[in-house]
């Protein structure tokens, strides 16, 4: 049982589910196949215009000049948006938990820095004169050098992709330049195995593909506030970002989320609704913007492309004894949410193996693609591929049946992960036998027999002597901090006193994330 999560949880959740076995009809089935159910575009309001973007050629290049003259005089057209006018055209969407820094602009101003940037938002009367007028915006490009493999854009020399980020490497607490994992001594560890096995995974970029695109409608409202009919996942984080983009109180903005026509994490970016809303206040009018087709399989975020890196030491019973891991995330132009998928990455090693020696490094690295986003389990789901290959591999190498060999080397409970906590409510070894007497794979008695409950603990409980590393020097400027609130403009007020003597140092507080929330990662619960 889940005691700590029925603690943390018990006002909101029943744990005492009977599901299985009977019939249970979504709510929103009966809208879905009636034809009924409202998603954002059914709205359409009076004097309706539309956004449509003018998109980068080059996956790299300096803006020279953006001329959109012919564009301005062309039929339709009620207003040109470009960067300067966006309030704070900088943002990053984890910011809104201090976590990193400000580096993707809603319109790019002085470059671009992957194909199909967003460069200038036109707003016209209907779709087709958007399209026209985009058109007929000019833009003179410098090409610049580009970079799109990731192990590539951490040598010296490469492209600088996002000079938020100089190294092309995400930094975690001002200091790292990657997630690290060390347990036990993994080069020890591969010294005395049997066998060792080195292999190298790489996984593609994936497009959600959703039946509905990106979207969003805003229109004005009383009082100064704005009515947004959104696609977005993440209704909340949308609010919060077009607050903080357009220089707002969040309580501006009135979001109406309803049905996603399919997400699948494709659709927490915000893409649409932070140029949708300054439309509307730009022009005074409904302002829809929706991705075509197009724009969703080549510009919208995919699932990030990861390169896996698994070097493991078995012994001849089937023990594996060291895993060295080394993972790249491509997060793309941005940060968006790939700094924060390779936390989950490195919170996940060495996957639910019992390992003594384990050691992890996964960098998310940025390259000229398109900026990944998140998109079913990201950050683990392909780690899981990569591990699942290599355990039927080394279990190949050592002659052993793989079903045995996973049950072998299972989590118990009991056990001492990677990260110094306790393996609690472990089930691998049964999800392994039922999987095995549903495909009639045969298991010898013993693993038929075997138990999460049983073998666990004792000296697969302790802590092995790890090697120390040097720790690095920590960067001049701190991770950005952002204020939700907007606080009045500052008066004229006198000098501060000089400042007292530092106190002596204090010992280090523990990472700060921001908002407290509960996270399998951070270990804390929702206040």
């Amino acid at each position: 049982m889940l005691e700590l999560r029925k603690d943390i949880f018990a006002d909101e959740r029943d744990d005492n589910l009977k599901e299985i076995g009977k019939g249970t009809q979504r709510q929103d089935m009966l809208g879905h196949v009636t034809g009924t159910s409202t998603y954002f575009d059914d709205h359409k309001l009076q004097g309706m215009l539309h956004l449509k973007v003018v998109r980068s050629t080059h996956a790299h290049a300096r803006l020279r000049r953006i001329d959109t003259t012919e564009a301005e005089h062309s039929p339709g057209v009620r207003r040109i948006i470009r960067g300067a006018d966006v309030p704070r055209n900088l943002n990053t969407l984890l910011s809104l938990i201090n976590f990193g820094k400000d580096d993707e602009p809603s319109l790019a101003v002085d470059k671009v820095r992957y194909k199909g940037e967003p460069i200038v938002a036109v707003v016209a009367d209907s779709p087709r004169e958007a399209y026209e007028a985009v058109a007929k915006v000019r833009v003179d490009y410098e090409p610049l050098p580009t970079v799109f493999d990731v192990e590539e854009a951490l040598k010296p020399g490469a492209p600088v992709v996002n000079e938020t980020y100089p190294k092309n490497t995400f930094t975690y607490h001002d200091v790292y330049d990657h997630q690290k994992l060390r347990f036990g001594d993994v080069e020890r560890g591969l010294a005395d195995a049997d066998h060792v096995l080195e292999q190298r995974y790489q996984m593609s970029p994936i497009e959600h593909a959703p039946t509905e695109t990106n979207g969003s409608i805003a229109a004005p409202d009383t009082n100064g506030r704005y009515v947004v009919y959104t696609s977005t996942q993440a209704l909340f984080f949308s609010v919060d970002t077009c607050a903080k983009i357009l220089d707002v109180p969040s309580n501006t903005f009135h979001f109406i989320g309803g049905t996603v026509g399919g997400g699948f994490g494709g659709k927490v970016d915000t893409l649409t609704e932070p140029l949708c809303i300054l439309g509307a206040m730009l022009t005074g009018r409904p302002v829809r913007y929706q991705f075509g087709r197009e724009e969703e399989m080549q510009y919208g975020p995919p699932r990030g492309a990861e390169r896996i890196y698994i070097k493991d030491g078995v012994m001849r019973d089937g023990r594996v004894v060291a895993r060295k891991i080394r993972a790249y995330f491509d997060s793309g132009a941005y940060t968006r949410l790939s700094s924060y998928a390779a936390v989950k990455c490195a919170a996940h090693l060495p996957g639910p193996y019992t390992i003594p020696n384990v050691y992890g490094d996964v960098y998310c690295v940025f390259t000229n693609r398109t900026p990944a986003t998140a998109m079913r389990g990201f950050g683990v789901t392909a780690m899981d591929f990569a591990i699942e290959c290599q355990m039927d591999k080394l279990a190949n190498l050592i002659g052993m049946d793989p079903m045995e060999f996973r049950i072998l080397n299972a989590y118990r409970d009991g056990d001492m992960k990677a990260h110094r906590r306790e393996a609690k409510n472990t089930a691998l070894v049964e999800c392994v036998q039922v999987a095995a007497e549903k495909a009639k794979w045969p298991l010898r008695e013993e693993f038929r027999r075997a138990s999460s409950r049983q073998g666990g603990g004792g000296d697969r409980a302790a802590v092995p002597a790890t090697p120390r590393e040097s720790r690095p020097q920590p960067a001049m400027a701190a991770q950005q901090r952002t204020t939700y609130d907007r606080a009045p403009a500052a008066s004229r007020e006198p000098p501060p006193p000089p400042s007292p003597p530092p106190a002596p140092p204090r010992p280090p507080a523990a990472p700060s994330h921001g908002t407290t929330r509960f996270s399998s990662v951070f270990g804390t619960r929702r206040r």
